[in-house]
């Protein structure tokens, strides 16, 4: 196991406040080296999107366009 994988299985997630009710949740984690990790609520197994701080801060822009 990497150590990006142990950081994600032990990563504090947090639902979006910005998620819809239902199943249009999306989690958060803050990881080190301040990358974040972007999951669907109802696959908490599944895949995780691992993002560095100016690929995070370009997704949040692109969302707030919407």
């Amino acid at each position: 196991m990497t150590n990006l994988q142990r950081e994600l299985t032990g990563a504090a997630w947090r639902k979006s406040s910005h998620s819809g009710s239902g199943d249009q949740c999306v989690e958060v984690a803050s990881l080190s080296s301040d990358l974040r990790a972007v999951r669907d609520s109802k696959d908490p197994a599944g895949p995780a999107l691992v993002l560095t701080p100016s690929a995070w801060r370009r997704m949040l822009s692109a969302i707030k366009e919407v």
